[in-house]
């Protein structure tokens, strides 16, 4: 029963649900003038030549905080290219959460830009549940977009699958890169370092 709770609990606060408020004010931005380079201890950037941390931000639901996030991109990088540009967004998980929990926010956040049938979600749905693990404070999930083709995930540091579907890419990445994200202010953090 407990253990139901503590999931509940969890869900609501991933699902920023109509009391939630704004985001704490993002941590201060790097800046494009100043770029930090992709650390070596990070394998998951190795398939971005001389990556770029663009901007970081910290998701704050209702005072909890929930996770950083960091975008990396080899220079140059435009706000207006992001579908065309490989990249890469760290979530540095501040919080325990289940998969499911993860996958449904996930969904319900790629909706925002247009329609998901019902069969693409379930689809999409499973993907997720294949790369994303259930997550404990300290863990990093990383998602590289590979234009074209799709996004590769990775659980602190180690390769834990793709999904080779450039829409899913798109949808995924729009989830906090979209000029339609549900944090307008994160999304702003973290392209700070993009030139927009």
């Amino acid at each position: 029963m407990k253990h139901a709770l503590l999931a509940g609990f969890a869900a609501l606060l991933w699902s920023g649900a109509a009391l939630a408020q704004p985001a704490a004010p993002p941590a201060a931005p790097e800046r494009a003038a100043s770029p930090v380079s992709a650390p070596s201890s990070r394998p998951e950037l190795g398939a971005l030549p001389r990556a770029r941390l663009i901007g970081q931000a910290r998701l704050t639901v209702w005072g909890f905080d929930i996770y950083d996030a960091r975008l990396w991109a080899p220079a140059p990088f435009s706000a207006d290219s992001v579908a065309a540009s490989a990249l890469a967004l760290e979530l540095n998980y501040l919080r325990n959460f289940q998969a499911a929990d993860i996958a449904e926010r996930s969904l319900k956040e790629m909706r925002r830009s247009q329609p998901v049938s019902d069969a693409q979600a379930a689809l999409w749905t499973a993907e997720l549940l294949r790369v994303i693990p259930d997550v404990r404070k300290g863990d990093r999930i990383t998602a590289v977009h590979r234009p074209g083709q799709g996004a590769a995930f990775w659980v602190n540091g180690r390769a834990s699958g793709e999904v080779p579907d450039a829409d899913f890419a798109r949808r995924f990445f729009g989830i906090w890169l979209s000029p339609d994200t549900s944090e307008p202010r994160m999304r702003e953090a973290l392209l700070a370092g993009s030139g927009e």
